[in-house]
C-alpha cells in the first residue's frame, strides 16, 4: 500500500500548520512594521489575506498527498463528523496542528523580533465595538464557508487538481469581510498558537475570548461537514452504506 503512516501524516500536519501561521499570521505584524505610522488600509488586509491563501495553496500541493493537509482542527473535526476521517485519529491530528501553530508563531518572533510581539503578533481578537454574539457569528460563518469549500473541492466529483487553489481562494475571500470583526482566525490552531506564544513573550492576550473562537470554529466545521454530506449523498452512496462496504471517499 502507498499510504503514509500516522507519524508521517502528523509530521506533515505539524509542518503545514506551522507554515500557515508563520506566513499568514506573520504577515500581520510585518504589515504593521512596514506601514510605520501610516494607517492600516484595505490594501494591507488584502496582502495579509493573500499571504494566508498562498500558504494554504502551497501546503495543499506540497503536503496534501501525505496527510490531506487539514492544517485546521475545524476541518479535521468536520471530516470526522461526516464519516470521512477516523475519530480515533482526531486527537493526534489536533495535537500536531496545535504544536505546529505554536512553532509557527514562535518563528514569527524569531524572524521579526520582539517588535512583532509589541505589535500584537497577529493574535486574533475582537474588533472595536464587537461583542460576543457578533464575534461568534463572524467566526462561525467564515469557518463554515471554508470547511464547506474543503469538502466540495476534494469531493470525488470535483475537478481533479484544483482543490488547493479553490481552498486558497476561499481563505482569501473569507478573511476580507470577517477580519474587521474578529481577525478572521477561522482555525482553532491558528487561534491558540499565537495566543500562547504572545503570552509567553509577555504580550497582552484576551484569553476570555478564546472559548468563543473555539466553539464557533469547531461547531461550524461539524455543521459544514454534515451539510455537505446531506447535499452530496447520492443513491449509490446510500446503497454502499447499506451493503456495509467502505464508502467512496468524498
Amino acid at each position: 500500500m502507498d499510504d503514509n503512516n500516522l507519524p508521517q501524516r502528523l509530521a506533515a500536519e505539524l509542518i503545514g500548520t506551522a507554515i500557515l501561521v508563520f506566513v499568514g499570521v506573520g504577515a500581520v505584524p510585518a504589515a504593521l512594521m512596514t506601514n510605520g505610522a501610516a494607517p492600516f488600509t484595505m490594501a494591507d488586509l488584502g496582502m495579509i489575506s493573500f499571504a494566508f491563501a498562498a500558504a494554504v495553496v502551497a501546503t495543499a500541493y506540497a503536503l496534501g498527498p501525505i496527510s490531506g493537509n487539514h492544517i485546521n482542527p475545524a476541518v479535521t473535526v468536520g471530516l470526522a463528523a461526516a464519516g470521512k476521517f477516523p475519530w480515533a485519529q482526531v486527537p493526534a491530528y489536533l495535537a500536531a496542528q496545535s504544536v505546529g501553530a505554536i512553532l509557527g508563531a514562535a518563528a514569527i518572533l524569531g524572524v521579526l523580533g520582539s517588535r512583532a510581539s509589541d505589535l500584537g503578533l497577529g493574535v486574533a481578537t475582537y474588533g472595536p465595538g464587537v461583542g460576543t454574539a457578533q464575534a461568534f457569528t463572524a467566526e462561525f460563518v467564515g469557518t463554515f464557508i471554508l470547511v464547506l469549500t474543503v469538502f466540495g473541492a476534494t469531493h470525488r466529483k470535483a475537478a481533479a487538481g484544483f482543490a488547493g487553489l479553490a481552498i486558497g481562494l476561499v481563505v482569501f475571500g473569507v478573511i476580507l469581510p470577517v477580519a474587521p470583526a474578529t481577525g478572521a482566525s477561522i482555525n482553532p490552531a491558528r487561534t491558540v498558537g499565537p495566543m500562547l506564544v504572545q503570552q509567553l513573550a509577555g504580550g497582552q492576550v484576551q484569553f476570555s475570548q478564546l472559548p468563543v473562537y473555539l466553539l464557533a470554529e469547531l461547531s461550524a466545521g461539524v455543521l459544514a461537514g454534515l451539510t455537505f454530506l446531506a447535499l452530496s449523498r447520492t443513491a449509490a452512496d446510500r446503497q454502499v452504506r447499506a451493503a456495509g462496504l467502505p464508502a467512496v471517499k468524498g
